[in-house]
């Protein structure tokens, strides 16, 4: 006989888990009694939003169910944003909850809340436990759910009567639930039609999304978009799907894409997304996107397909096996004017911006994180502008090399999804590229990177603003400047702003001390020569460090597209 806390501890596992984040409480110490006997590495997080961004970012760089162990009430809650990041990005996570006893469950019980109410819109599945005999099952159910199908997470809610319970339920062999049958092998008559599809257009693009990571699929991608002789494009979450020093690849696509990408999408006669959902970030104005093509969607999620944007050949089924169907079916054409378009529009119109400024620029900031690190680290990001100079300005040839926040846009998910990165990924450069405002957000999770011994990298491009929303509120807003400000120091400031503010001392907080109250290595760095060294001092310190980089405070992001407008609209700036 074993208690109900056994079996959790059982059926990690059994499902292979290895390393666990979490923070305890009263209503969850049955299961934390057990773990100590439990070959299972613990990472004490500072907070439960910490955890489950940390449970993420080990999902999202190993391709296996990333897990976070916490309390009832405000434990489970402080895990909502984590767990709706998870949602919108596909990422599989397992989110152990503890609850109340069972018979006090809706008497407002101390530290209660209904945990699976409140989750069930931000997880693909969850559960409150209402009998012991059933946590076996659940168990394996949450694993299987998590990681098939389009992967996300899932809550198990588990009240404290029911870890001190006994039973001897075995656990099922595998999952045997009703109602939930991934259809993972794609119609061979829907691959025909989209194979003659792609033989007959003469513009065509494949719009690569994270599905062809989360599926494992880059390489398949790679050899149909090659054999196919198609140009790329590739969504935030797609990048590292498909080289992108490729001569195929056009960049990212959407509201912050490349001028190649944007007018390559504008003007194909076919668009295939392979593991994209047609994001509005993605299409822009929804009526204009694409507006000469016709649209074909592989998705293993058939309710993915047609929501945003209609679809003339859609294919439902694992992205894996739906390429490799694809390879075998689609043809070799040759299409020299649409190929010499696409290349001069890359050729004509790079991604820049003023090399020629003295000021430290967070563009050179990030490529010369690419040059010391050859780029073969992996990137973290934050979400703002650094996240999008992060996309543009650092090469990724490689699946699961870039990890970030793409459909929840999630400020504070960067530092605590780089431990659970690294966590994963010991044998590899950890870089995060943080803003001065998403880095504050869960900068207590430094020390957890400290005890673990973690060498990661912060590289916190402070530019002493909201950097993202003071650039909507300059190009958009008239230039009025409302909430957006971070810092007092003299260089961020415009005339505009009251003497006494201007005279009210420097930027706080100091992140260089900061970082060293939290037993980490802490650097400035102020002029373009003082990068690279600073950058090579970081990565060979064998310990965390913050490099907090003094940029231009209101450089800008660009392409931009406007809001409402086409994706052939947008502002090049100094493209």
């Amino acid at each position: 006989m074993r208690t109900g806390a056994d079996i959790v501890i059982e059926g990690l596992l059994r499902a292979g888990v290895k390393t666990l984040f979490g923070l305890p409480g009263g209503m969850v110490l049955d299961i934390f009694d057990k773990l100590p006997c439990a070959p299972i590495e613990f990472f004490l997080a500072r907070h439960e939003q910490g955890a489950a961004h940390m449970a993420d970012g080990y999902a999202r760089a190993t391709g296996q169910a990333g897990v976070c162990l916490v309390t009832s009430g405000p434990g489970a809650t402080n895990t909502v944003t984590g767990l709706a990041t998870a949602n919108m990005d596909g990422s599989p996570v397992v989110c152990i909850a503890g609850q109340v006893a069972s018979p006090l469950i809706g008497n407002d019980a101390f530290q209660e809340a209904d945990t699976v109410g409140i989750t069930r819109a931000v997880t693909k599945h969850n559960y409150l436990v209402k009998r012991v005999e059933d946590l076996p099952r659940i168990m394996v159910e949450a694993f299987e759910i998590a990681t098939t199908g389009k992967p996300g997470p899932v809550l198990v809610d588990v009240p404290k009567d029911i870890q001190q319970t006994a039973c001897d339920t075995p656990f099922p062999a595998g999952m045997n639930r009703r109602g939930y049958r991934p259809d993972n092998d794609p119609d061979d008559q829907d691959i025909e039609r989209l194979a003659r599809a792609v033989a007959a257009a003469r513009r065509p693009v494949f719009l690569v999304g994270g599905g062809v990571i989360s599926g494992d699929a880059a390489a398949e991608f790679a050899a149909v978009a090659v054999k196919a002789g198609v140009p790329v494009v590739s969504t935030l979450m797609g990048l590292g799907a498909f080289p992108g020093s490729a001569p195929l690849a056009l960049g990212m696509i959407g509201m912050h894409g490349t001028v190649a990408a944007n007018r390559a999408a504008s003007a194909c006669d076919l668009v295939v997304s392979v593991g994209a959902r047609f994001d509005d970030r993605v299409t822009g104005k929804v009526s204009t996107f694409a507006p000469h093509a016709l649209k074909g969607h592989i998705d293993i999620d058939p309710s993915a397909i047609g929501k945003s944007v209609p679809v003339d050949f859609p294919v439902v089924g694992h992205v894996k096996i739906a390429l490799r169907k694809l390879l075998e079916a689609v043809e070799p054409v040759a299409r020299p004017e649409w190929l010499a378009q696409v290349s001069e529009w890359k050729a004509r119109h790079p991604l820049t911006y003023d090399r020629s400024s003295k000021e430290l620029l967070p563009q050179y900031v990030i490529e010369q994180i690419a040059a010391v690190t050859r780029g073969d680290a992996l990137i973290v990001t934050d979400v703002g502008q650094h996240q999008m100079w992060a996309a543009h300005f650092y090469p990724y040839s490689k699946p699961r090399s870039f990890i970030t926040s793409g459909g929840l846009g999630t400020m504070g998910f960067g530092l605590p999804a780089a431990i659970g990165v690294k966590a994963a990924r010991r044998d590899q450069p950890v870089v995060l590229i943080s803003g001065d405002g998403s880095i504050q957000m869960n900068f207590q999770e430094l020390v957890v990177a400290v005890e673990h011994d973690l060498p990661i990298v912060v590289v916190i491009l402070n530019n002493g603003y909201l950097g993202m929303v003071r650039q909507w509120q300059e190009l958009f807003y008239k230039r009025e400047y409302s909430g957006v400000r971070l810092g007092r120091d003299e260089r961020h400031l415009n005339e505009r702003i009251p003497a006494t503010i201007r005279a009210a001392g420097p930027y706080r907080p100091d992140f260089v001390k900061l970082a060293e109250a939290h037993g980490a290595l802490g650097m400035r760095v102020t002029r373009q020569d003082e990068v690279a060294p600073a950058l090579v001092k970081a990565l060979a310190a064998g310990r965390p460090v913050v490099v907090e980089c003094l940029v231009r405070a209101e450089e800008n992001v660009f392409p931009i597209v406007p809001p409402g407008k086409a994706l052939n609209e947008l502002l090049q700036g100094l493209a």
